[in-house]
């Protein structure tokens, strides 16, 4: 047995005494380029392992503090919010329809207590997802706060002036001239300031700077999260939506009572609504009529009359798809549309004991609809005996279908409609204390009519055509049509300021993205020799091959102010512009 320690391989050890020496060069550099390679990022410095705090409440808290704050942190966070609102995207929620809700857990049973739980019904509004937001929120303000102050800072502070070794720097390039160290100074810095450099005389050297816009869009492109995420929570806080549903010739007043359906934020005010009217005038419908895309909806427009305040000017206006009606920050979005055929109903004296619109829920593209005709109050039998009235309604605006045993529409608009009856009387149950649909009927305790063979009575109805009830229990008319609108009023507050931090946010992750941060210094200086030597050098935030590109231009613009001195070693042919790498070393007398 041997007690010798085993040696790593050749190979091995080549590459850690390669690291050992890469390391030694990179401390060699920084000592060199000291103040001049510093601060060209206002990003805070990661810390490591090695100073994470041994022991103490306040240390511990500090290292908290600097990892929250950190740009890691703050991505990861958002990275957090973006997958946390998935679910909120494909699961229902009920902020905006409890309906779906409810239908989502009656066809899923297992996994639906899970996601109550997790609260996936309620993403937005959870614990998990309100603890990454502000988490988030502290994020930003912690990192953009010192950020700003050391950025203002470097904004009126001077570029630092030229390291000793100019060599050392990415981009590098001398020559030789006959023009006065002074000469060249001052032709270099006005030659900087022209090119919309920050620029000034430090010693023998001009040191110019550019590209404070890189910091600038970084540092606009986090308040401008912040801007969108306050944005945000203030638009949910305060936010109000509801919908209504408007025949023609009927109207809306924006009272909470008007409103078909109403949700809102939970520091809204019902008081607080903007006070305005409108009727529905008309609404027009226009649909292709022929080739493949025959049917399809080509401008949707209603013509309304709206009135600001209680005692408004009545104005008329046309409101169209994603062109709303906004009155006093409030906006009317066109929704949907559909028919509302016009029925009268006569009881068994002749008597008209209804007579009204009937909005019908469409249920394809062509408009073929259904619902429900409900006489409540007014109707008497034969006999003279109080009860009620309900029809099951389909209706199609353009009738097709006759003789096959079923009828649809084979187009939106109503160049044919037909209206199809079925009759029912006894009780519709509107005191029983449970929501009914208005576009169903309750047939639990109705008796449909029979017709003279003893079955349902049912029937097709054209524009001005009756359907008689058995027994003398009266009549149904169907005289015309009436189209409707669906339209969603909300109040969306501080959505200005979300856009307008999205277009911020866009324009400053840009500028981060696209501007480089770069510093340029050129040094002159008389060689031993009495002729003038002059160096040029670039250092960026990060390599690009912009940098050696721009410092050769500057170099051949200030040479032709500063041009090449004829010696014994200079080449004519030679480009007194070029810019060489960092390994070639100055010639005699470059350095002081």
């Amino acid at each position: 047995m041997s007690n010798t320690k085993s040696t790593p391989p050749a190979p091995e050890r080549e590459r850690q005494d390669e690291r050992k020496a890469q390391d030694e060069r990179d401390r060699e550099n920084a000592r060199e380029l000291g103040a001049a390679g510093s601060q060209l990022s206002t990003a805070p410095s990661e810390e490591s392992a090695a100073g994470l705090p041994a022991m103490g409440v306040i240390g511990w808290i500090r290292w908290f503090w600097r990892q929250l704050t950190s740009m890691r942190v703050a991505l990861i966070l958002l990275f957090l919010l973006s997958l946390g609102a998935i679910p909120g995207s494909l699961i229902p929620q009920n902020s905006v329809d409890e309906l779906k809700v409810q239908t989502f857990k009656d066809a899923h049973t297992t996994v639906s207590p899970i996601y109550e739980k997790l609260q996936f019904f309620d993403v937005y509004s959870s614990v998990w997802f309100s603890a990454i937001y502000i988490l988030l929120f502290i994020s930003l303000i912690g990192c953009i706060v010192p950020r700003t102050g050391q950025f203002v800072g470097q904004l009126r502070s001077r570029p630092p002036g030229a390291p000793k070794r100019l060599t050392r720097l990415p981009a590098y390039t001398t020559w030789r001239t006959e023009a006065e160290p002074e000469q060249v100074r001052e032709a270099a810095l006005a030659m900087m300031r022209k090119r919309r450099y920050r620029a000034h005389t430090a010693g023998d050297a001009v040191a110019a700077e550019k590209g404070y816009l890189r910091e600038a869009g970084n540092l606009v492109f986090h308040i401008a999260l912040i801007v969108m995420l306050v944005a945000f929570a203030f638009g949910q806080l305060f936010k109000s939506e509801g919908g209504k549903l408007i025949v023609e010739g009927d109207g809306f007043s924006n009272t909470l009572t008007q409103y078909d359906d109403f949700k809102s934020g939970s520091l809204f005010d019902t008081e607080s609504f903007a006070p305005f009217s409108f009727k529905l005038d008309k609404f027009t419908g226009t649909y292709e009529r022929s080739g493949p895309q025959i049917g399809t909806p080509r401008t949707y427009e209603a013509h309304v009359t709206y009135e600001k305040g209680a005692y408004g000017k009545p104005q008329k206006t046309v409101i169209r798809v994603n062109e709303p009606l906004v009155v006093d920050g409030t906006k009317v979005y066109l929704n949907a549309h559909g028919y509302a055929p016009v029925v009268s109903v006569k009881d068994g004296s002749g008597k008209v004991v209804y007579r009204n619109a009937v909005p019908l829920l469409p249920i394809d593209n062509n408009v073929t609809s259904t619902g429900a005709i409900k006489v409540f109050d007014g109707y008497r039998d034969k006999n003279g005996k109080k009860t009620q009235l309900g029809f099951q309604a389909f209706f199609v605006p353009t009738f097709a279908g006759n003789g096959k045993g079923t009828m649809f529409s084979q187009f939106p608009a109503p160049d044919m409609p037909v209206l199809a009856l079925n009759g029912y009387h006894g009780y519709l149950g509107p005191d029983s204390g449970l929501a009914q649909n208005v576009y169903q009927l309750d047939k639990s305790k109705m008796t449909e009519f029979k017709d003279s063979k003893g079955k349902q009575l049912k029937q097709r109805l054209l524009v001005g055509e009756t359907m008689k009830l058995p027994d003398g229990a009266g009549s149904i008319t169907f005289e015309g049509i009436r189209e409707w609108a669906s339209f969603q009023i909300s109040e969306q507050p501080a959505s200005g300021w979300a856009l307008t931090g999205a277009v911020a946010a866009i324009a400053g992750l840009a500028g981060s993205l696209f501007i480089q941060r770069r510093r340029v210094w050129v040094r002159a200086v008389r060689g031993a020799d009495g002729v003038t030597v002059v160096e040029m050098a670039g250092l960026g935030r990060s390599e690009s091959a912009k940098l050696p590109e721009e410092l050769a231009d500057l170099a051949v613009t200030l040479n032709a102010v500063a041009p090449t001195a004829p010696g014994p070693d200079t080449d004519p042919g030679s480009d007194a512009g070029s810019v060489e790498e960092s390994s070639v070393e100055p010639v005699e007398g470059a350095e002081k």
